[in-house]
């Protein structure tokens, strides 16, 4: 192996990001019912620090705090839906990684769609119109094609 493709190979293996494990052994429940449960509620619940991460995924200290606050709330007995709207009542929607369809977000539900539809009739008007444009100014009226015969001959 040449030296180019080892230091290619380490700086690779290097680079490779690692399989986080934020979940620490100390969180762990000893049901395995409830740590599965505890998991799937985790893995649906965005860490505030990191924001693109699940608290499941997360190192941040609030993180694992929120992942503690689910335990505890699964170990009281709360059911699955009674742990999400805790931590929603406390943290707010956003820190659900799959939003709520609601009254009060379907303007972000369809804003997008819409603006793109809107942008899409720009375009395709726009290129009505200029079409409409270009084909109107290249008729030539009999003297200017007369014209444009006696120019072309000489």
């Amino acid at each position: 192996m040449t030296r180019w493709l080892k230091a290619l190979l380490i700086a690779f293996l290097l680079a490779w990001p690692g399989i986080a494990l934020a979940v620490q052994p100390d969180e762990v429940l000893d049901d395995p019912v409830l740590e599965e449960r505890a998991r799937s509620i985790s893995g649906n619940l965005r860490c505030l620090v990191c924001q693109n991460q699940s608290i499941d995924d997360s190192d941040a200290e609030l993180a694992r705090d929120l992942r503690i606050l689910v335990r505890e709330r699964l170990v009281a007995g709360d059911s699955d839906q009674e742990v999400y709207d805790y931590v929603v009542a406390r943290y707010g929607e956003f820190v659900l990684l799959r939003p709520v369809i609601g009254l009060h977000t379907i303007l972000l539900w369809v804003a997008a769609p819409a603006l793109l539809m809107i942008g899409l009739v720009a375009v395709l008007i726009g290129a009505m119109r200029r079409r409409r444009v270009q084909t109107g100014t290249s008729q030539l009226s009999p003297e200017e094609q007369k014209a444009l015969d006696r120019l072309s001959k000489s």
